[in-house]
């Protein structure tokens, strides 16, 4: 998650208000703290237009096939 937040240049401020959550809990996400809800998976993915297997290291193909 780090890695796409910062290849897009955003800080975990920004990305906490993309998800509607706190900057603490998106944080705790990123750092593998919390368990990350499906809703916020798939908002990910939309966002950065990936799959979820990359978004939690189950491949590393970070192009969306699905589509």
């Amino acid at each position: 998650m780090r890695e796409l937040r910062e290849d897009a240049d955003l800080t975990q401020k920004q990305m906490s208000a993309i998800l509607h959550c706190s900057k603490q809990v998106y944080s705790n996400y990123e750092l593998g703290q919390r368990d990350i809800p499906t809703s916020i998976l798939i908002a990910l993915a939309k966002h950065f237009e990936t799959s979820i297997d990359y978004i939690l290291s189950l491949t590393d193909k970070k192009e969306n096939n699905s589509q």
